[in-house]
């Protein structure tokens, strides 16, 4: 022992807090040691599918989470541990888990017999709801799921417009084959893109001109869902309105996920109308939907009375167990106030969340809008992508590892989704659990910590 020194022990939490890759080496190992039924489930899952995954967004290293049951907003594990979900099936899950209504209307269309081969009762109930709700929708086509919508929503402009580009910008998604963060995807369908900078008015007016008279539509997210809930600017979506009127391009708004932030959308929350619109997740009350739609002269070159008719085929577009349970949703469940209220509710508890972090003086912070939001490791405004890839992806791996721990859901990336079952008390718990994240964590949040890093 040196003399004038006083000899201690490391405490538990201090070892785990050294540096943030000795950090998440721990919380990785923790939760190898916690879930033992799903890095089992992960095992035989890799024998028959690549992986051991048929949906890529829900892997994260070492391996998934099996989920074994959910009820409202609560998940339970393989392993029997409970967790609020605040991932919300990316936004699909609005009404929670086996909402009764939901499953009193799946019954009812059960009983009545599945895959009718024909017309059903239910579809033009459906679709004369979902047009009556957002404002651009003179008509409407279904779907099976975000992807099929924008790719027929694609098709659509191409036929219509005799061109070929489509203007969209970095870090949207907008399906499998339609993601655009990172540089894009190899297995993007093979349309003729062009990729602007998102909330860059300058640069997307710039590209207008440039591709104008080449541009068959202009595709974009209100607010990127994926890419990190960024919210556009209305002067950016603005942009896009008047450069497409200008060009004689069709504007496409993609509100698979953001339709739920208002009534009748964003478009409705900042009145700007696109000429088409796509839908998707929850509209089909937790079953496989989407939806394409907007101005009746575009939508019109679907009739099939028409000598020109262009053809929109898909044996389960009009299935009866996603009409039924979209139709009471919609109506029973989702009500304009019942929008209004979880979007006052997202805003509240994100409002929140940010004051925690600015208390603690964390370079931390949560994006978004009403129930969608994200969490960044960055000390300065989010406004586009390439902020939100300069944020520590190591704190990001940790603060979810670490929230697992205190029994909170939510998706790798970061994002956090609000279902109508939660409330007051499960928005009190996650504030209190990221405020612990903060205490726990504060020698990872110092500055000569994210240095060294």
């Amino acid at each position: 022992m040196v003399a004038g020194l006083r000899c201690f022990e490391v405490s538990p939490m201090a070892a785990r807090n050294i540096t943030i890759e000795a950090a998440l080496a721990e919380a990785r190992e923790r939760f190898v040691e916690r879930n033992p039924e799903s890095r089992s489930a992960y095992a035989q899952a890799c024998s028959a599918m690549p992986g051991g995954n048929t949906r890529t967004v829900l892997f994260y290293a070492p391996f998934p989470l099996a989920i074994a049951s959910g009820a409202g907003c609560r998940l339970r594990d393989a392993d029997g541990h409970e967790y609020l979900d605040f991932l919300g099936e990316y936004t699909a899950g609005l009404y929670g888990h086996s909402h009764p209504k939901i499953r009193a209307a799946i019954d009812r269309a059960l009983d009545g017999g599945i895959n009718l081969s024909g017309h059903n009762l239910l579809e033009a109930k459906l679709a004369r709801v979902v047009c009556d709700r957002f404002p651009s929708l003179d008509l409407i086509r279904f779907t099976n799921s975000g992807t099929e919508a924008n790719l027929m929503a694609l098709a659509t402009v191409t036929v219509t417009t005799g061109r070929r580009k489509i203007l969209v910008f970095d870090g949207g998604y907008h399906g499998g084959v339609l993601y655009f963060g990172g540089g894009g995807s190899p297995v993007n369908a093979p349309h003729d893109f062009v990729v602007g900078c998102y909330n860059d008015v300058a640069r997307a007016q710039e590209l207008i001109a440039e591709h104008g008279a080449e541009l068959a539509a202009i595709l974009v997210e209100p607010m990127l869902g994926t890419g990190g809930c960024i919210p556009a600017d209305r002067d950016f979506l603005q942009a896009l309105r008047d450069g497409a009127t200008q060009c004689g391009a069709v504007l496409i708004f993609d509100e698979v996920m953001t339709s739920r932030l208002a009534p009748g959308g964003l478009q409705e929350a900042l009145g700007i109308i696109p000429d088409m619109t796509t839908l998707g997740k929850y509209i089909g009350g937790g079953m496989s939907f989407g939806a394409f739609g907007g101005r009746a002269e575009l939508m019109n070159r679907y009739d099939p009375r028409r000598p020109d008719a262009l053809p929109h085929a898909g044996t389960f577009n009009n299935n009866i167990l996603t009409m039924s349970a979209g139709l009471a949703g919609m109506t029973e469940i989702f009500t304009p106030d019942a929008a209004r209220q979880l979007t006052a509710l997202g805003e509240d508890l994100r409002r929140r969340l940010n004051e925690a972090c600015a208390a603690h003086g964390a370079p931390m912070q949560f994006t978004g809008r009403g129930s969608l939001m994200a969490v960044h490791f960055l000390g300065r405004p989010v406004r586009t992508p390439r902020d939100a890839a300069e944020g520590h992806q190591g704190l990001k791996e940790l603060f979810f590892f670490d929230m697992l721990e205190r029994g909170i859901y939510f998706a790798r990336r970061g994002m956090l989704i609000l279902s109508l079952p939660i409330g007051a008390a499960e928005c009190d718990r996650l504030v209190e659990a990221v405020q612990d994240f903060l205490v726990t964590r504060t020698p990872l949040l110092l500055p000569e910590a994210l240095s060294a890093a």
